[in-house]
């Protein structure tokens, strides 16, 4: 178990923990409560937490609270499952602006990564949910499907299938899948109608994400979608990460890191390093954010999460999954703030399986 950091005592040091921020109200206050459970173990050290777009306080008026306490120098760790373009270009952008008009001095650290931690606690939820399982049916005979969150980085999504094989070996599973929630390929659905054929009785989708939110609550509609369409197989869906003890203990861990000058991000396999097959393109592109429209957007759903599909209804009523009109506070990336276009966005097991057609007639992007 990873101890605190009461033994660092330096008045003028602060930690930050940046967020990216949701829509759903239930995830940002998951989110605050992560932050809050990490200050005790923090040595003392002045803790605020920040988030890049959707929800606030803003990562800059996290940085002024901070400020605020005579910190002089902030440790700063994106609250990221792996390292894709919001930790290594929209969230380092926001802190360098930051820290060139202000000259606070801003350490940043790695993400919460490939880590025997996190993978422990992915565990542990796997096993809370098989323990709630009326089934008997033995783990050689059960097939894991990991969910990643989806990403137009693909060093991003092949750590999902390292966690994938990483648990499978380490619990004992028969077989298992990686599949993702949204931006690349296999997504949810189209993933697990795969899968099925593969003949397992029993089959745990765990989403293998930090908190609830739209696309969890998706995930499970999804799951939802095919358990109804192959009712022989025990369709198992485990619980997210969450703020379970030893993702906080990783969390120090990575303060640890920035204390110590051993941060590093894997950048041979970074597409915006090196030449990674597919993505040449991409290669020295600027680092700057692209979240400023939404910076600070708190117009979230107060709807529970295992109702929120991201879309509602004037009366709050949720529209059910692939119809129904654009949600007003859609996150739409037709706004041409600088995305790189990902080079598979036509594949048929991706994005493009995830845009509805309204009652209307008006596409409706679940995307996002």
């Amino acid at each position: 178990m990873t101890a605190g950091l009461s033994e660092f005592k330096a008045e003028d040091v602060g930690v930050l923990i940046c967020g990216h921020g949701s829509r759903n109200r239930q995830a940002v206050e998951e989110f605050a409560s992560l932050a809050a459970g990490l200050r005790p173990r923090m040595g003392g050290l002045p803790v605020e937490h920040g988030y890049l777009e959707f929800a606030k306080p803003i990562l800059r008026d996290s940085l002024d609270r901070l400020r605020a306490q005579g910190v002089k120098r902030v440790l700063a760790v994106p609250a990221m499952l792996f390292a894709a373009g919001h930790a290594k270009n929209d969230i380092p952008s926001v802190l360098n602006t930051y820290s060139a008009e202000t000259g606070l001095t801003i350490d940043y650290g790695r993400e919460l990564g490939v880590d025997r931690l996190m993978i422990a606690a992915a565990g542990a939820r796997i096993e809370e949910a098989l323990a709630q399982s009326p089934s008997d049916v033995p783990l050689e005979e059960t097939l894991l499907v990991v969910v990643g969150r989806g990403s137009s980085d693909p060093d991003a999504n092949s750590n999902v299938t390292k966690i994938t094989r990483m648990l499978v070996e380490g619990l004992g599973f028969g077989w298992g899948e990686s599949v993702y929630s949204g931006v690349t390929f296999p997504l949810v659905e189209p993933g697990l109608r795969h899968v099925v054929r593969l003949g397992f009785k029993r089959i745990v989708v765990f989403p293998y994400f930090l908190f609830s939110g739209v696309l969890v609550s998706r995930i499970r509609q999804h799951t939802a979608l095919v358990a109804a369409d192959h009712p022989e197989v025990d369709f198992v869906s485990a619980g997210y990460l969450g703020d379970h003890s030893l993702v906080l203990d990783t969390f120090v861990e990575r303060v640890r890191e920035v204390l110590g000058g051993e941060t590093a991000m894997n950048c041979s396999l970074c597409k915006y390093r090196a030449q990674v097959l597919g993505f040449e393109a991409e290669v020295g592109l600027a680092q700057e954010s692209h979240h400023h429209h939404v910076e600070g957007l708190t117009d979230g759903c107060e709807l529970c999460e295992h109702e929120c599909t991201g879309a509602c209804q004037p009366d709050g009523i949720p529209i059910p999954l692939g119809g129904g009109h654009q949600h007003s506070h859609d996150h739409s990336h037709e706004h041409g703030h600088g995305h790189h276009p990902y080079p598979h966005a036509d594949h048929p097991l991706g994005p493009e399986t995830l845009r509805k057609v309204s009652a209307k007639g008006e596409p409706f992007d679940t995307e996002t």
